[in-house]
């Protein structure tokens, strides 16, 4: 059922794009107007596609985007679903496997986070370099599915390091702040508490979140080299007195758009550059 649900959304795909795209990204709250840099764009509602969930939370705008980033075919992912909403697993993973089927190799995946390290703040990027899965969920839950990875994937490196080195040095090389880190994944969609934000610190999380980690599980279990990029969008509760609010998240994540914009989009140009895609 899981596979041909993936061949129904990847076939239609394919029927509104021939070019097989090489790099897939997904983009978090605030963080879709990074499509703005994709070139000769196809626009594809989520709606529109076999078994694709519309999105509901603001700023996941629920469109599939295909086309152009250096010269490099990509396919981009406006918004994503959270386990929070109710939706299931297979359901949350289901547009990423989708990609992998469309031929991408590769996965740069983004989101808005609250910072837990006390040297991260409001507006900082941080490539993510491996994670906590504290959400109580996980995509591959079941029996597994031989077509799409192994029963045991590894996860030693799912956060793929060589991409991770060269998205640091592209930030560096543009004069942009890129820092690095270990997210944690919670299950929401309640903002945590500040004797969890104490917990989370001292079991290794600087950023926290409530996405991401199915995506990169699912992309780990399919064998997709993955790099993770955070927008730091608010203090994690209890480092200020401010109330936290998704209103906020989005218009933080706007802001440091600018440079998150540069290290994606040279990353890709440099991947080229490389031979890579």
């Amino acid at each position: 059922m899981v596979m041909s649900k993936i061949l129904e959304s990847s076939q239609f795909i394919q029927g509104k794009f021939k070019v097989k795209p090489k790099v897939g990204i997904v983009l978090g709250s605030g963080l879709g107007i990074y499509v703005d840099q994709i070139q000769n764009k196809t626009i594809i509602p989520y709606q529109d596609i076999p078994h694709f969930k519309k999105t509901a939370v603001e700023g996941h705008e629920g469109i599939l985007i295909l086309g152009e980033v250096h010269g490099v075919p990509v396919v981009a992912l406006q918004g994503r679903m959270h386990a929070y909403e109710g939706h299931a697993m297979d359901d949350i993973v289901h547009p990423v496997r989708t990609l992998a089927a469309l031929g991408i190799e590769m996965l740069f995946v983004t989101n808005a986070s609250g910072g837990i390290n006390l040297d991260f703040h409001p507006g900082d990027l941080v490539a993510i370099e491996d994670h906590i899965n504290l959400s109580g969920r996980n995509p591959l839950v079941g029996p597994n599915i031989a077509e799409l990875g192994p029963r045991f994937p590894d996860m030693g490196t799912a956060y793929d390091p060589e991409l991770r080195d060269l998205l640091v040095k592209v930030a560096k090389n543009h004069h942009v702040n890129l820092k690095t880190g270990v997210y944690c994944s919670v299950l929401g969609p309640t903002y945590e508490t500040p004797a969890e934000i104490r917990m989370l610190r001292a079991i290794g999380a600087d950023l926290v979140g409530m996405s991401t980690v199915p995506e990169v599980i699912a992309a780990a279990h399919l064998g997709l080299k993955v790099a993770g990029v955070a927008c730091i969008t608010n203090y994690a509760a209890g480092i200020k007195k401010e109330k936290l609010s998704h209103a906020d998240v989005k218009k933080v994540a706007e802001k440091a758009m600018v440079g998150f914009a540069t290290i994606l989009t040279e990353t890709i140009g440099e991947l080229k550059k490389l031979g890579k895609v």
